[in-house]
């Protein structure tokens, strides 16, 4: 099974793909995460509030899109998706599982998700023009 969801974000996609592709900075961005720990190239050890996983990127497009494989999560493959809408760039987040009765709370964690990127991409922009 497959889940979608998608959100618009005003900052330029190279931003928003920075924070996507920094898998350090999941623990100041996913409320989820609250560790990560780089195992090998493209390889890492999650700690999060669902669990323990660990991720293994299988597709980086640079500004466009990034995906990875999941071991021992929820999701068994998840991956997120930048495509520019105007002066916007439309964010979506995927994931694949298993588990028919885990579709409406993968849904809603898809949703809270993209809403904390977006305001931490928000935050970063705001930050960074105040050091200017």
């Amino acid at each position: 099974m497959r889940v979608e969801r998608n959100i618009e974000i005003n900052a330029p996609q190279n931003k928003i793909f920075e924070i996507l592709d920094a898998t350090h900075l999941g623990t100041k961005w996913n409320l989820a995460v609250n560790e990560v720990t780089k195992i090998s190239e493209g390889k890492f050890a999650v700690k999060s509030t669902v669990g323990d996983f660990t991720t293994i990127r299988t597709e980086t497009v640079e500004n466009e899109r990034l995906s990875m494989d999941i071991e021992g999560g929820i999701f068994t493959s998840m991956g997120y998706i930048l495509n520019p809408k105007g002066d916007m760039v439309e964010a979506t987040i995927w994931g694949e599982f298993d588990e028919e009765k885990n579709e409406k709370m993968l849904i809603k964690a898809g949703e809270i998700l993209l809403e904390s990127l977006k305001r931490y991409v928000i935050y970063r922009r705001r930050w960074k023009s105040r050091e200017l």
